[in-house]
């Protein structure tokens, strides 16, 4: 597998408190899929989760240099065991050319993410 790129993202959770305020539904939909959305209202640290997932999507855009994916094209979602993935929303023919691991962790004040990209074979 050949390395795309690296990833890190931080976000201070009071400010995508107040953006979510500020803006509700049309903040959210515009940066989180419906089950991305779904996933952190059923968690008691709603704004925790929110934000380690939009720090999860700056990564893997860092990762990818940036022009080629946005929020809505990057789904992050976890498997039964609790670990997050990625899936590419986007076209068939983007989805095809990578495999994204990520990781994410929040505290009280802060979330944070990393990415690491590589081309599939």
């Amino acid at each position: 597998m050949e390395l795309i790129g690296t990833g890190i993202d931080i976000v201070e959770i009071k400010r995508l408190r107040r953006a979510i305020k500020k803006w509700g539904d049309l903040f959210l939909n515009r940066i989180f899929t419906t089950k991305e959305i779904e996933y952190a209202k059923s968690r008691r640290s709603t704004y925790e989760h929110l934000a380690g997932r939009f720090a999860a999507k700056e990564a893997i855009i860092k990762a990818t240099d940036g022009g080629e994916l946005g929020f809505k094209d990057i789904e992050i979602v976890n498997k039964k065991s609790g670990k997050p993935y990625a899936t590419i929303t986007k076209p068939k023919s983007i989805n095809k050319k990578y495999l994204i691991s990520v990781s994410i962790s929040h505290i009280k004040d802060y979330a944070v993410a990393n990415a690491v990209v590589t081309k599939k074979n």
